[in-house]
């Protein structure tokens, strides 16, 4: 009979276990389906905001400074929400911003002698 309870008790630890990891895929599921639509909703804002060449150039800038462009689209997008932009922002004055929020940042370097 011990061995009939242990094997009983492991099995029951099995299916808990088996329920734990299904309940936290449900909560993952549900996780990145949240961040899917508010991705989905600031990329709708940029493209009301930001002409096409724009766009294009966050995109690329992505790539290589991902930080900056978050930066900036949180910016974009709550100055939006906040109605200060009521026109199409084009490449040339995302370039200005760009170039602002670039410029003002010091980069230090480190010399080797």
């Amino acid at each position: 009979m011990d061995n009939d309870d242990e094997l009983n008790n492991i099995r029951k630890r099995k299916l808990e276990e088996m329920q734990r990891n299904t309940q936290q895929g449900e909560m993952d599921e549900e996780n990145r389906k949240q961040i899917e639509q508010e991705e989905a909703r600031r990329q709708q804002i940029l493209r009301q905001i930001l002409s096409t060449e724009a766009r294009e150039r966050l995109s690329t800038l992505k790539l290589v400074r991902p930080d900056l462009v978050s930066n900036v689209e949180n910016q974009l997008i709550q100055l939006a929400g906040m109605g200060r932009i009521n026109r199409v922002i084009g490449d040339e004055e995302l370039k200005g911003i760009l170039s602002r929020l670039i410029g003002s940042k010091r980069e230090t370097r480190i010399e080797r002698r």
